[in-house]
């Protein structure tokens, strides 16, 4: 399958975006409701698990996708990035009642910013290594610095550090992610990319939900319908991101991502019940991160990726 063309690519992302301000809105409201913020992370993937196993049942093509995974000969590692989206649903519910969403999110995208310039610069995903350019590197800062602007005004939590560094670990394991879910997803497709993710991160949260007992005791489920699709939009977040990063790379996608959820954000500040409507740094904030991912695709004179030394093996390692 081959990949699409870059504007087509980073608009499939923007919607991704999107979907995951609302995932993000759903899973808190889940895990507030239930008692365990846990509890909404365990929801999400399980419903996404079950689509994806209801899509491989359904369509011939995921299933003829699963069966080259044998073949790919990917290196063992190249299967966990179901990992990172485990870490960072995990994550947000424990950090967000402490530090608030505005240090949250900032410290999500710095951590998010720099994994893509570090992942894109040793080619751990399929389009290669790429260097880091003064443009590159220049469209990072802005992506930050936009996403911090989108955040002013709202309130601030207590600044515990190990809190924010785990924020800032959680970006990183988004990047990751998103890199090797993609080099999947280029050897044997996106359906089996998908059902790898999926797999990973459902077994890791799950395991974390037995060891801290979120399901020991019954909890308390919401009647309210709307609470439960966040794996339906968690499989079209994924499924963006694989788009992405094999049109665009990891840096650019997880940007496009940003811009789409400061979008989103705007969007459900809209249509919610009680919201505040328009809020000026957010509209100027999700601009700002758009011409962030505009930025980063300039090229200088010369070669924008190192190709000698992102030369792949059939099995996933890159040579040079």
């Amino acid at each position: 399958m081959r990949p699409l063309p870059l504007p087509a690519a980073l608009a499939v992302v923007v919607a991704g975006g999107v979907a995951s301000a609302a995932q993000g809105a759903i899973n808190a409201e889940m895990g507030e409701r239930t008692g365990d913020p846990v509890i909404g992370a365990v929801v999400n993937n399980l419903g996404g698990c079950l689509l994806v196993l209801a899509g491989i049942v359904a369509l011939p093509s995921m299933r003829a996708g699963l069966a080259g995974l044998r073949r790919s000969g990917l290196p063992w590692w190249a299967y966990l990035g179901g990992v990172g989206g485990a870490v960072i649903v995990l994550v947000a519910p424990v950090v967000v009642p402490v530090l608030g969403v505005a240090v949250f999110t900032i410290a999500q995208v710095a951590g998010g910013s720099l994994g893509g310039l570090a992942v894109d610069r040793v080619g751990l995903a399929a389009t290669g290594r790429m260097p880091l350019t003064v443009p590159r590197v220049g469209g990072a800062v802005l992506g930050v610095g936009a996403v911090a602007l989108a955040q002013l005004g709202r309130p601030v939590g207590d600044l515990a550090a190990g809190l924010v560094l785990l924020c800032v670990l959680g970006g990183l394991a988004v990047a990751g992610q998103s890199a090797l879910n993609g080099r999947v997803a280029a050897s044997v497709g996106p359906a089996a990319g998908l059902a790898v993710n999926f797999a990973v991160s459902t077994v890791v949260i799950g395991a974390v939900a037995a060891l801290t007992g979120a399901l020991a005791t019954a909890p308390r489920w919401p009647a309210q319908w709307w609470l439960y699709p966040g794996g339906l939009l968690g499989v079209g977040i994924v499924l963006a991101l694989l788009v992405g990063v094999r049109a665009a790379g990891v840096l650019r996608t997880g940007l496009a991502l940003v811009a789409g959820q400061l979008g989103g954000a705007l969007l459900l500040d809209l249509a919610l019940p009680g919201g505040p409507g328009v809020r000026l740094p957010v509209l100027a904030g999700a601009l700002l991160t758009l011409l962030a991912v505009v930025v980063t695709g300039l090229r200088r004179r010369g070669p924008a990726r190192v190709a000698a030394e992102g030369v792949r093996e059939p099995d996933g390692r890159l040579v040079g």
